[in-house]
């Protein structure tokens, strides 16, 4: 079969699969959310952290759950790493050095999965599996529940209560991730992953020399890995792994794991707002930057420039055979559209225009459809964007969802647009002063310059996809890149909780012919417009700078 075709019908095959999952998922996880009844093994769980789960909490209750939750789950991860030779299963690893595991925490903690270390050759089975596979749980859990959070202050009216932060966390963590992850961690052992308790095994090659091979608990991390959007390899290839990714068949399981939630959240907002037409106007701007991110990746990789790629019939260099272009680029837009950030390819050996279009996925804010949660309360934040722009042409009080959006309202989403601009840009520019810091570019030029944009742009997204090529693993780099995963994951969350508050606390506006209709066509035109100028074109400069420059040229 024709290696294009091929990957269009796996591509419709996938679209296919998360549309079924699109109505039973959504609905699911709103009733999830909405519901009174708790679990025995919840109610144990609420009494262990002295929990009243049916009281619920003012949104700066709400935030002060997540930022205490979050400073427990980082010192707790950084002194296991810390402690590590001590440990069971530490597979003779020393300690993990303290730049690196501040770096390592912080990436996990805030759902980034950054990795500036080979997990193979720094992480012992025992750190792996009780620190940084349940902060892929538990990180995840977060995203929904801050989510959770912005709807209630869409759906509900003269309260001050946007719901229970644990409650939220620990339901999200009981009722969906943990059963999902079983179920699919025994496909994926059935598929050939590894999944055992092993350090590396000496074997002696077909040449007569000797290789390591390492084992150890891969399939039940590599689960959590994609349907949470984390993204953290268990080996330092990732996803390219054949461990990680044994085959077609894995690679496209992991795809429809890493964007089943997100697309499927759209639904569960619809539900729980009472309107699920405008869950519909979210999902359909999704699916549209979704469709055209894979379609121009897709087509910069086909195109054959040079003799070389001639001859291998597309830009193979950094992609596996076993998975080819198509298999590869959709992999590539799926993970930096959300924040996933496993790789099954190496995105520095994209062309120029290829590389172009993963970093402007992550640009966008991830929202298409983003990480679990934080995709789609990132859409929200810009729909509230795009009817305060339809209201300003049209000389309206603006209103969404039957809330008003005055000053206040325009002044949190204003802050969460302009917060991960800013740490990227900031971050990257303090870089590319520093000559050390220069030095770490395996690139001059703009190529370089793309891979140092890169980082910043995978770190304040909380993406943690790297573009190869640059060596982050020095104090400094350790540092800045753990910062602008810190401040670029809880400030847009403190933004978020606020708006919740506020909307919640609005006496509900009735629509009138006045009223911009949020669920039809012309306005998932104008969010799409909203998407591409208010939030794209920020970083147009940067890219000019970086992939569009090198493209240029080429």
């Amino acid at each position: 079969m024709d290696p294009a075709l091929a990957g269009l019908l796996q591509a419709l095959a996938l679209v296919a699969a998360l549309a079924l999952s699109h109505r039973p998922l959504g609905d699911y996880l709103a009733h999830l959310l909405t519901s009174r009844r708790h679990l025995r093994v919840e109610r144990g769980a609420y009494r262990l952290i002295g929990v009243d789960a049916d009281a619920e909490q003012t949104w700066t209750a709400y935030l002060r759950g997540v930022l205490a939750f979050s400073a427990v789950s980082l010192l707790f991860l950084y002194a296991f790493q810390r402690v590590q030779n001590h440990l069971w299963l530490s597979l003779g690893f020393p300690a993990v050095p303290a730049a690196t595991a501040w770096n390592t925490a912080v990436s996990f903690v805030t759902n980034t999965n950054w990795q500036s270390y080979a997990g193979e050759s720094t992480m012992g089975h025992l750190v792996q599996m009780a620190g940084l596979a349940v902060q892929n749980f538990l990180s995840a859990a977060v995203g929904i529940a801050v989510a959770a959070a912005l709807i209630r202050g869409f759906g509900r009216s003269r309260t001050d209560r946007v719901g229970n932060f644990w409650v939220d966390v620990t339901r999200v963590t009981l009722r969906l991730l943990l059963p999902v992850s079983v179920v699919f961690a025994v496909v994926f052992v059935a598929c050939g992953m590894v999944e055992n308790l092993h350090a590396a095994d000496e074997v002696t090659t077909l040449g007569g020399g000797t290789q390591a091979i390492p084992g150890g608990p891969v399939a039940t991390q590599e689960v959590i890995k994609e349907l949470g959007t984390n993204g953290g390899g268990f080996f330092n290839a990732n996803s390219a792994h054949p461990f990680e990714n044994p085959d077609p068949l894995t690679n496209w399981l992991e795809l429809y794991l890493l964007l089943v939630i997100a697309f499927s959240l759209p639904r569960t907002f619809g539900t729980m707002v009472g309107d699920r037409r405008q869950g519909h106007a979210i999902v359909a701007v999704m699916v549209l930057f979704w469709t055209a991110s894979a379609a121009l990746l897709a087509l910069f990789e086909w195109q054959h420039h040079g003799s070389a790629l001639r001859a291998a019939g597309a830009a193979m260099e950094g992609k596996e055979v076993r998975f080819g272009i198509s298999a590869s680029t959709l992999f590539g837009a799926s993970t930096t559209l959300t924040s996933t950030g496993a790789v099954n390819s190496v995105h520095d050996s994209y062309s120029p225009l290829g590389g172009g279009v993963l970093l402007f996925d992550m640009m966008l804010g991830e929202i298409a459809p983003g990480g679990t949660g934080s995709g789609l309360y990132g859409m929200l934040v810009l729909a509230v964007v795009a009817v305060f722009v339809a209201g300003l042409m049209v000389g309206r009080t603006p209103e969404y969802l039957g809330k008003k959006l005055g000053g206040r309202e325009m002044k949190f989403a204003s802050l969460y647009i302009l917060t991960t601009p800013a740490i990227v840009l900031v971050g990257t520019g303090t870089a590319m002063t520093f000559t050390a810091e220069r030095a770490a570019m395996l690139n001059s030029g703009p190529h370089g310059f793309s891979e140092v944009l890169y980082a910043f742009t995978s770190a304040a997204n909380n993406n943690g996809s790297a573009f190869a090529g640059l060596t982050a693993t020095s104090t400094w780099w350790n540092t800045a890149l753990g910062l602008a995963m810190l401040f670029g994951r809880l400030l847009p969350m403190v933004f978020v909780l606020a708006l919740a508050g506020s909307l919640a606390a609005q006496s509900p506006v009735p629509a009138t012919a006045g009223t911009l209709p949020t669920h039809r066509p012309l306005f998932v035109g104008m969010l799409s417009g909203v998407v591409l100028i208010v939030v794209g074109l920020t970083y147009f400069p940067a890219l000019a700078l970086g992939p569009l420059a090198e493209g240029l040229h080429r």
